[in-house]
């Protein structure tokens, strides 16, 4: 297991667990959000911008960056925590959920994934050995292994065949890793809605032994429903002592409730899409900026956020910006969103430590059922 790598339990409420996860880069609060840097960038946000937001580790793309601007060259610049002026803890994917979404000419082999880009079509392989080599190139501090990520629905002889194929790789992915002080691997569970190929896949990658643990192959499409259907059991399946991650999730309540079943970090690219869209979220819900009852109230967003947007700016002003395409509009939107998700990612880790989880859930949900405030 990594040296410089541990995950320290402070306490319990029901499945939700509140820690600590110490790395060489800073500590990771418990249960965390990781704001998605694709392109070793948060999208209309700087890095130090981030941080402020409550940050503690931020999530970088194996596909991506290993196209442009190649991983190769990142490491000739210092690694990407140089490169992107982020000096704590990274989280790299392995690329597999990007080859099977974005790229085309995809052809699957017990090798690995032979693509091509959809940037400028140019041809590529990735495998768990590539993707190992990839992420130590970029000096990711969690390093994902490589996987096979089927969209739901799919049928059970589809999800064990592909369950098995991520667990072959899985080794391969551990193998290739060696001993690395400083830099962790997690494994991904897969096996889609089956609660016997999650167990199986939980028992393999317990057998190979990993940092941490991610359940994989959800918020492909099933719908919260069956996410949570599956959370209700998977990570009762991995070590109590590792940190467990959701991948790719979520929306507030998607992130609730999966704290609530025992999940550790999350990371979406929601908050700043949302923000770039015109989307607002808010203790309230959703904010649409764009609507013409937000062009002469002057109130903020929300009125107990402190972020900047909330603090020196009106909804009219931002309502304006959107529509004039002025870029401090992302800038400002994808600010508050980042402020609100990590807010409630304290008020989560709060509860917890006061045994009072089930009462910050409620207020949530009541908060969010009473609606936008009404406009003047």
């Amino acid at each position: 297991m990594a040296q410089g790598f541990g995950f320290e339990l402070k306490a319990v409420d029901g499945k939700a667990r509140t820690g600590v996860i110490h790395t060489t880069r800073g500590d990771i609060r418990t249960p965390a959000f990781m704001p998605v840097g694709t392109a070793a960038t948060v999208k209309a946000m700087m890095p130090e911008s981030v941080r402020a937001t409550g940050a503690d580790i931020l999530l970088g793309n194996t596909y991506h960056l290993m196209l442009r601007p190649t991983a190769e060259r990142i490491a000739n610049l210092g690694g990407l925590h140089k490169f992107m002026n982020w000096d704590r803890p990274i989280l790299t994917d392995s690329g597999g959920f990007q080859v099977m979404s974005l790229a085309s000419l995809r052809k699957l082999t017990e090798e690995g994934v032979r693509f091509s880009s959809h940037i400028d079509g140019s041809k590529h392989m990735l495998t768990p050995e590539r993707s190992m080599e990839i992420q130590k190139l970029l000096g990711s501090d969690i390093v994902m292994c490589f996987d096979e990520c089927p969209a739901l629905p799919a049928d059970e002889k589809t999800l064990a065949t592909s369950m098995r194929l991520s667990m072959r790789w899985a080794q391969r992915s551990r193998d290739a890793f060696g001993d690395r002080p400083g830099h962790a691997l997690f494994g991904i569970m897969q096996g889609g809605d089956n609660r016997d190929l999650r167990e199986e896949s939980a028992g393999a990658l317990v057998d190979i032994g990993f940092d941490g643990y991610a359940v994989g192959g959800l918020a492909v499409g099933e719908g919260q429903e069956i996410m949570f259907s599956v959370l209700d059991y998977a990570p009762d399946f991995l070590p109590q002592d590792k940190p467990r991650y959701l991948m790719g999730v979520g929306k507030p309540d998607d992130i609730v409730g999966a704290v609530q079943r025992g999940i550790d970090m999350m990371d979406c690219v929601l908050p700043s899409r949302s923000g770039r869209t015109g989307q607002a979220w808010t203790r309230r819900g959703q904010v649409n900026i764009k609507n013409a009852r937000h062009q002469d109230d002057p109130r903020p967003l929300d009125e107990n956020c402190t972020c900047p947007a909330c603090r020196n700016y009106s909804r009219a002003y931002l309502h304006h910006v959107f529509r004039a395409q002025e870029m401090i509009s992302g800038m400002l939107l994808t600010w508050h969103n980042l402020h609100y998700y990590q807010e409630l990612m304290q008020g989560l880790r709060d509860a917890i430590a006061g045994s009072q989880l089930d009462a910050f859930v409620n207020d949530f949900h009541a908060k969010r059922a009473e609606g936008d405030i009404e406009p003047l």
